[in-house]
C-alpha cells in the first residue's frame, strides 16, 4: 500500500510533529517521510484541515468468535472496527465456549492474523468463567493473552479475585475488573433513582457498582497488584479511584462511550436499543464522568461493542438483551461530550496500550503506518448500508452524527470511508 496523506495535524503527544500540519508518505505500510510538500507518484488522500492520530485502541469489545459467530464474527467485526477508527481491539471472553484456555487463545490469534485490525483477546480469570476456580491465565499469558478477565460477569468471590492479583503479578500480566455486586444489582434493568420509579422497574443502584471497586481497590492494595476497572458508570466511582490513585495504588479505569453522553432519561420509551450494562446513570453521573477523563483519573474510552442479533433487542425492555453496538460512533460520542481532540486521542490511541503494555504506536518516519484521520466537523447519517457489523442494536442508527472517521491504516491494509 503507498499513500500520500497531505496536509494533515498530526496529533501525537510522541512525535515530534505533534501539533504540525505536515504531508504524510506512505511506502509498502510503512511512513518512509514526514514533511511540508511532498511530491510522489501515488494516490494522494487530501487531510486538509483534518487531523491524523495513531490508529484507535479499544479495551472492552465483544465479537462472537468462538461460538456466537451469529452476532458477529472477525471479518464483520474488524470491518466494524476499522470502520470506527480503531485498528487495536481487546476482545472480552464472552463467547461460548469461554476464552479460558491458550486453546481458545491461539485460535483467535491464527483467525485475526493479516487484518488491518490487531486483536488481543483477553483470557479469562476464572475457569469457564464460573467464578469458582482460577483459569489456566499463564498458559493463556505465554500464548499471547495480554490481561484477565471474565468479562461482564463480575467476580463475587473476593478470594478468588485475591488469588487472580496475586497469581498474575508473577508475571505482570493485568486483571480487569468488571464492578458489579450482584446481590445488590439483582435482576434489575436499569439504573435505581427517577426514572426507574417513573417506569415502575426495579433499579440497580449506584451502589453495586461502588462495593465492588472498594472491595477491588483493598484486594489490590492488599496484594500490591494492578488492576483495571471496566466501564465505570458514577460519579462515585470517579471519587473511589481518585482517590485510590492520590495513595499511589496501581490502578486505571476505562468508560463506554455512551455513558458520555446519554443519561437513564432515555429509557422514558422503554426502547430496548438504550438497555445497557452498567446501565444509563443521571446527568450527575455523566458530568463526573466527563469531569473524570478531564482530570486523568479515567484513563480510557471504549466502545463496548456488544451485537445481537434483532430477536435478542426487539423485545420487551424486561427480557432484551444488554448492550448496544459501538465501534463505529465511539468517536462521535466522545466528541459530543466535549472532549478535545488532544484528550480524544490519549484516551482512544495512547492510553489503552499503556493499559496493556503494549508498544506505543509514533507517527515518525521509519514506522509502522498504524493511523487514523478524522474529521470533527463533517456529520454524517448511520445507517443500515453503511453499518459494518454483522448486528444493528445502536439507537444511532438512522441518526445524523458529527464526527467522521476518514481511514485507518495497519499492516499495510487501508480502510477509506466512502461517507459523504
Amino acid at each position: 500500500m503507498n499513500l500520500l496523506i497531505k496536509s494533515a495535524t498530526i496529533v501525537d503527544p510522541n512525535s515530534s510533529f505533534n501539533q504540525q500540519v505536515a504531508d504524510i508518505l506512505i511506502k509498502n505500510g510503512t511512513i518512509t517521510e514526514i514533511a511540508k510538500n511532498i511530491k510522489a507518484d501515488v494516490t494522494v488522500f487530501d487531510a486538509t484541515g483534518k487531523y491524523l492520530s495513531p490508529g484507535f485502541f479499544d479495551l472492552n469489545c465483544n465479537i462472537g468468535e468462538l461460538g456466537l459467530e451469529s452476532k458477529e464474527n472477525l471479518k464483520t467485526g474488524t470491518a466494524a472496527a476499522a470502520a470506527g477508527g480503531f485498528t487495536g481491539i481487546a476482545l472480552m471472553p464472552n463467547t461460548q465456549p469461554p476464552v479460558h484456555s491458550k486453546a481458545e487463545v491461539e485460535y483467535l490469534l491464527n483467525r485475526a492474523k493479516g487484518n488491518l485490525v490487531d486483536v488481543y483477546p483477553l483470557g479469562t480469570l476464572s475457569h469457564k468463567r464460573e467464578g469458582k476456580d482460577l483459569a489456566e491465565m499463564y498458559d493463556m499469558y505465554l500464548s499471547g493473552a495480554k490481561a484477565f478477565t471474565d468479562g461482564d460477569r463480575p467476580v463475587q468471590d473476593a478470594g478468588l479475585m485475591e488469588r487472580a492479583l496475586l497469581y498474575t503479578k508473577g508475571f505482570e500480566a493485568t486483571v480487569f475488573s468488571y464492578p458489579e455486586d450482584t446481590a445488590i444489582a439483582g435482576k434489575a434493568k436499569v439504573n435505581e433513582g427517577e426514572m426507574s420509579t417513573l417506569l415502575g422497574m426495579k433499579g440497580i443502584p449506584s451502589l453495586a457498582e461502588e462495593l465492588m471497586i472498594a472491595r477491588d481497590l483493598y484486594l489490590a492494595e492488599y496484594t500490591n497488584s494492578k488492576i483495571h476497572f471496566s466501564t465505570i458508570s458514577t460519579a462515585r466511582s470517579v471519587e473511589l479511584i481518585k482517590e485510590a490513585k492520590k495513595k499511589g495504588l496501581n490502578v486505571t479505569c476505562d468508560v463506554a462511550a455512551h455513558h458520555l453522553v446519554l443519561t437513564d432519561d432515555a429509557l422514558a420509551g422503554f426502547d430496548s436499543l438504550y438497555k445497557v450494562k452498567p446501565p444509563l446513570r443521571t446527568r450527575k453521573d455523566v458530568k463526573a464522568l466527563i469531569a473524570g477523563l478531564k482530570d486523568g483519573t479515567i484513563d480510557a474510552i471504549v466502545s463496548q461493542h456488544t451485537p445481537h442479533e434483532i430477536e435478542f433487542k426487539d423485545v420487551e425492555f424486561e427480557v432484551a438483551e444488554f448492550g448496544i453496538i459501538g465501534f463505529q460512533t465511539a468517536f462521535a460520542l466522545a466528541l459530543k461530550a466535549g472532549l478535545s481532540v488532544d484528550l480524544i486521542v490519549k484516551k482512544l490511541a495512547i492510553n489503552p496500550r499503556a493499559i496493556l503494555d503494549l508498544e506505543q504506536v509514533t507517527i515518525a518516519a521509519d514506522q509502522k503506518a498504524n493511523l487514523v484521520v478524522f474529521d470533527t466537523t463533517a456529520e454524517w447519517e448511520y445507517t443500515k448500508e453503511n453499518n459494518k457489523s454483522k448486528s444493528y442494536n445502536s439507537p444511532y442508527i438512522g441518526e445524523t452524527i458529527k464526527g467522521q472517521v476518514l481511514l485507518s491504516c495497519n499492516n499495510n491494509h487501508l480502510f477509506k470511508s466512502n461517507l459523504s
